[in-house]
């Protein structure tokens, strides 16, 4: 049984106890010693052995907020052959309760109590005033039957294997694994969100299948005289930077501010990531990070949806914002703000809340603002989140403030769940002197700011450009480039000890890579026990995160020579999700025409073969921003025609059609039917118009070359072909069988020929099971099959007369010649 379970069982029980605030009458409660009622509960009992069971347990006096619980409860658990376990100590929450977890591991009958300790209220209540000495107690006994046959729980959930749409039901539990959201793009510059681009709760796309394409900009060729296109959106102006994606909404700014603070012509779109239907638009305002914030009291409990826009001096500028305003993600409404936010590495907490951490090295402290705790009304008697209509001052959200060791060098790199890692490498393209020295800070609970670890290392060389790119918790590694020895160093983030390095040695292009922010932002990430690293050489390297060892490389030709400084194409990293790593194209600063072909990559991350790739669509831009993912659909911009693409697995549509009139048995008929594209963007009016029958589902073997015709207009592919359907029918008997394979064509088209074997009415249908590229469908319809005619007896034929005739016949013509013969002689003789 799982913490969420935990976590029910106890805030369950919330509204009740909120409830009896009220329901109870006020006796006017003193300062002494109140006695004190313990419980204690188990669910499921019975139970089957070696199964979890959750225990309930507490006393029954709530405490005064959602911060404060009774503290050192312990459960005596009393086994059936008479030897006993503690289980504990607990703290319970506001309610006066608390669950935890216990599988017992024999059969029989066992005994649970919870002994709760003196102690004293330090908070008060409506009931109990500050100092009152809350009595020591045990509750009474209760009995945990535990048999041999184990008890069912509620079945899980199969994942999604047809078209599916959000909201999702919160029964669905299960399709948390493939409903990720994607809320912040790196901002190395202003130091704030840095995105993790490993993407671990969401499906990727398997084809370069676009389900939708929407116009961000001007965009595309001019024409006329010139062959250029409009300006895509580079060099410190870029168009689809800050987008974000929660609960299948895709967030976006109508334009970059480059390096002023002007909100001119800034808006927040907010579309569909499934149909790219526009939700709302909000003006004058911009994206800096979204927040789903998980908020727990004991009046409620659930998730609060935000998106973030921080006003501050400029990109360059103080990176203090002077104000932070929340706006509602489902309607775009401003919903509440703080001021005077503190500076520091910004990061989200274990429910989503905001952190930021500000550590002073110089001075030796450290601290942690927390978001939510800068809201100083959670509602009525603090039950509740509600901070609607208000502005905070910020400067009350300290969550706690420690001294740490005084002439840490340098400053944080990175921000890990239970710890922080520093160094004294320098950011951006500062020469690393020898020697480097590597630290870590503490996060735990009460244990924040103790030092883990301080460890000098000495590079190979001196005065190389050294850069830190990031740390994993679960790989166990932190990672610093080396630019000119284009190259990684790996690092235990548990003793700071240099582990590996130098890896390969990459390309010199990757100079301009390794060396600068890009590498942070887009061009090496560590994922699933690797490490990624590529950049302007358009080479993708492998490693493994223990060793360093090169496992495997990608390369991407540029086999037209579009790239007037390389043979391959500049590639950064999109994102990894589901075993799977996306790379883009982009520069920095592209020149016009841009190079044409430019490749979207998908490779296995375990192999580094294609899964898919696209040449010459979704170019992306280094000031731009590159693709995200949510729900296993891939939003991005296409430099080449200014527009956003989504890209995942789309809807598709069967249709089948058999003979109206019934046929004879013995005779063949002809079953046929069309599978279609049914995405969005196909009903789009463009689309409609150049494919008023629809458009055709093609293989997936097809699929790159046929979404550029279809949605960029390039040549129609000429050896496009469709899908496979298959036909199945229901008999007369009432037998289903399959009756046959079929593969559409590049129209949509397909049919079979077959001939019934037996007579009656059948059902046919038409199934296609769905691809890389398309949810399956099908389609029903009937046909009937009469009995062949009886054969009729021939009827009885009289004898054959014919040579009779003819024998008269030629009689007749013999006496009539004679007789003209005689008539001449006689009429011969007169003469």
């Amino acid at each position: 049984m799982n913490n969420k379970k935990t976590r029910a069982l106890t805030l369950l029980l919330i509204f009740a106890f909120a409830i009896s605030l009220f329901a109870l009458p006020y006796a006017g409660a003193q300062t002494g010693n109140k006695t004190t009622y313990p419980f204690i509960g188990a669910v499921p009992n019975p139970v089957g052995v070696g199964q979890d069971v959750l225990l309930h347990i507490g006393i029954t006096d709530p405490t005064a907020s959602v911060e404060v619980g009774w503290t050192g409860l312990t459960v005596t658990v009393t086994k059936p052959d008479g030897t006993t376990d503690t289980l504990g100590p607990f703290k319970t929450d506001s309610t006066g309760g608390t669950g935890t977890t216990f599988r017992p591991s024999t059969v029989g009958n066992y005994t649970l109590k919870t002994n709760f300790p003196e102690q004293t209220n330090l908070v008060a209540t409506m009931f109990i005033p500050a100092g009152t000495v809350m009595k020591a107690s045990t509750s009474e006994e209760l009995t945990l039957i535990v048999q041999e046959a184990p008890i069912q729980y509620y079945p899980a959930e199969a994942l999604p294997t047809e078209y599916w749409t959000r909201p999702i039901n919160q029964q669905l539990r299960e399709w948390s694994s493939v409903a990720g959201n994607w809320l912040a793009l790196e901002d190395s510059i202003a130091q704030t969100m840095v995105v993790d681009r490993y993407a671990k709760y969401t499906d990727g796309p398997e084809s370069a299948h676009i389900l939708w394409a929407k116009p961000l900009s001007q965009g595309g060729l001019v024409g006329g005289e010139t062959n250029k296109g409009y300006f895509p959106g580079d060099a410190y102006q870029g168009k689809f930077g800050g987008s974000i994606i929660m609960n299948g909404v895709l967030y976006y700014n109508r334009f970059n501010i480059g390096f002023t603070n002007s909100m001119t012509q800034q808006g927040i779109f907010a579309v569909d990531l499934r149909t790219g239907k526009e939700l709302w638009f909000r003006n004058n305002t911009r994206i800096r990070f979204g927040q789903l914030l998980e908020f727990d009291s004991f009046n409620g409990q659930g998730a609060f949806a935000y998106v973030w826009e921080a006003v501050s001096g400029s990109i360059f500028g103080p990176p203090v914002p002077i104000r932070w305003n929340a706006y509602d993600a489902f309607t775009g409404e401003w919903v509440y703000s703080y001021t005077n936010v503190p500076s520091g590495r910004t990061s989200y907490g274990p429910n989503g809340e905001i952190l930021i951490y500000t550590v002073d090295t110089a001075n030796g402290w450290m601290a942690m603002w927390n978001s939510t705790r800068a809201v100083t009304s959670f509602g009525f008697f603090t039950g509740s989140w509600a901070p609607e209509g208000q502005v905070f001052d910020a400067t009350v959200g300290y969550q706690w403030n420690k001294t740490i060791p005084a002439g840490l060098p340098g400053t944080v790199n990175a921000i890990l769940s239970d710890r922080i890692i520093g160094s004294n490498v320098p950011a951006w393209t500062g020469l690393a002197n020898n020697p480097l020295t590597i630290w870590a800070l503490n996060l735990k609970p009460g244990q924040e700011g103790q030092q883990l670890f301080k460890t000098t290392w000495t590079p190979p060389a001196g005065n190389l450009t050294m850069l830190p790119v990031g740390a994993r918790l679960e790989d166990g590694v932190f990672v610093i480039t080396a630019k000119e020895e284009r190259a990684l160093y790996g690092f235990d983030v548990n003793t700071g000890q240099n582990i590996w390095g130098p890896t390969e040695t990459q390309p010199y292009q990757d100079i301009y890579t390794l060396g600068e922010e890009r590498a942070i932002a887009r061009g090496v990430v560590i994922a699933d026990g690797k490490i990624f690293s590529v950049g302007v050489a358009g080479i993708l390297y492998c490693f493994d995160a223990k060793t360093g060892e090169t496992l495997w490389k990608y390369t991407a030709v540029d086999k037209y020579s579009e790239i007037l400084w390389s043979n391959n194409w500049w590639l950064n990293i999109a994102f990894i999700a589901e075993g799977k790593i996306y790379l883009v194209h982009d520069e920095h600063s592209g020149n016009q025409p841009l190079p044409r072909g430019a490749p979207t990559i998908c490779l296995d991350i375990e192999t580094g073969e294609e899964v898919w790739k696209i040449d010459g669509a979704f170019r992306g831009t280094q000031w731009g921003g590159t693709g995200i993912i949510g729900d296993g659909i891939m939003a991005t911009q296409d430099s080449y025609d200014q527009r956003i693409y989504a890209i995942g697995k789309g809807p598709s549509k069967t249709t089948v059609e058999a003979p109206m009139t019934a046929v004879t048995l013995g005779s063949s008929l002809v079953i046929r039917g069309s599978v279609l594209d049914v995405s969005p963007g196909t009903m789009s009016d463009e689309l409609s118009l150049r494919f008023p029958n629809g458009v055709p589902a093609i293989s997936d073997d097809n699929m790159s070359e046929w979404m550029k015709y279809v949605y960029m207009q390039f040549s129609r592919p000429a050896d496009a072909s469709g899908v496979e359907v298959t036909l199945y029918v229901l008999d007369a008997n009432d037998n289903y069988r399959e009756i046959g394979k079929t593969t559409s064509n590049s129209d949509g088209f397909y049919s079979l020929q077959w001939m019934p074997d037996i007579t009656g009415k059948y059902t046919v249908t038409a199934s296609f099971a769905g691809s890389k590229s398309f949810w399956p469908s099908h389609a029903v319809t009937s046909f009937a099959v009469d009995p062949a005619p009886e054969e009729t007896p021939p009827a009885e034929i009289p004898p054959d007369q014919s040579g009779t005739y003819i024998a008269w016949a030629t009689i007749a013509i013999i006496v009539t010649i004679i007789v003209a013969m005689a008539v001449a002689v006689l009429i011969l003789r007169k003469r």
